[in-house]
């Protein structure tokens, strides 16, 4: 005779009930942690980038540029911050920083000319002895194109980048960023698929103001100017970018902004700056150097998450 005595429904209920608590209690605390986690791997990776361009500096005496028209540019191409910290820590086609960059995002010098930085040779090969760093050690860096190769590729965090990514020798040739460690895009390229996050935005603090102000008529005037990085904040919040529909924008474009001056947006959040009227803010925190932002697990910029280097 089978004395073996099954689980009632009852008892099943009340052993899923359980279960399914305890998942509702732990899952939270699981996710925090790995969240915590991605924070300290992002402030690791703000870290090397400092001291990459302490070198940089070191170098060239000062820090690169990230103005959005700042350096030669006859095309008026808009060419961002964190487009400019891209070419300065492993060069505009990651071969490498070239001395004599002009800080064009087409990668050509002041006479529109491509053979000034790499010469080449008779065989069709490029001189790269000029060339600087990397700063950054390349294979290690979460670097990605900015658009795809073609229509139908998945190789570029973003379909229509078309503002911001120019490619100078031919259509192969990319612009490049640098991008934080909070995988959001799955892309593939040379038959490798690695996970992209968003682009670091990168300000240069402009050493000759010590204030913020809210003056819209004064926009030059501010220690970190809020357009350095605006095309890439308009490229909206990854993987999907801005619809159609003009959805899916970051929280830092237009008047959205959190804690920001309206005028410029650009401020670390933990510093009280005056939000709207004509008074100055207070200091922030490394007036004399410069601004790394990550978008942090939200891929949204000017939200709670928002990790700085500093």
């Amino acid at each position: 005779m089978n004395n073996r005595k099954a689980f009632t429904i009852v008892e099943l209920l009340i052993v899923v009930t359980i279960i399914a608590l305890l998942l509702g209690i732990l899952l939270p605390s699981i996710n925090m942690v790995r969240t915590k986690a991605k924070e300290t791997a992002q402030k690791a990776q703000f870290a090397t980038i400092d001291m990459a361009l302490e070198a940089f500096k070191q170098d060239y005496g000062d820090y690169p540029p990230s103005g959005r028209f700042e350096g030669f540019s006859t095309t008026g191409l808009p060419y961002n911050g964190g487009q400019k910290l891209t070419e300065a820590l492993l060069g505009w086609d990651l071969a490498g920083f070239h001395p004599k960059t002009v800080w064009r995002r087409d990668g050509l010098d002041a006479s529109n000319d491509k053979y000034t930085y790499d010469p080449y040779r008779v065989d069709g090969t490029r001189t790269l002895t000029e060339r600087k760093g990397p700063y950054l050690e390349a294979a290690k860096t979460p670097v990605f194109r900015l658009g795809t190769s073609s229509a139908t590729a998945n190789d570029g965090l973003y379909n229509s980048a078309t503002n911001i990514n120019f490619a100078a020798f031919n259509s192969t040739v990319p612009n490049y960023v640098i991008c934080d460690v909070f995988g959001v895009k799955k892309l593939t390229d040379s038959n490798s698929t690695k996970t992209a996050g968003t682009p670091v935005l990168y300000y240069k603090a402009d050493t000759s103001y010590k204030t913020f102000t809210c003056l819209p008529l004064k926009w030059p005037y501010s220690i970190y100017k809020y357009t350095d990085n605006i095309d890439l904040i308009n490229l909206g919040i990854l993987p999907k970018g801005i619809q159609s529909d003009g959805s899916n924008s970051h929280a830092l474009a237009g008047n959205g902004g959190r804690n920001f001056c309206d005028a410029y947006k650009i401020v670390d959040t933990r510093v009280p700056i005056v939000s709207t009227g004509t008074s100055p803010g207070s200091w922030p925190n490394r007036p004399d150097t410069y601004l790394l932002i990550s978008a942090g697990a939200d891929h949204q910029f000017g939200t709670n998450d928002d990790i700085l280097n500093f």
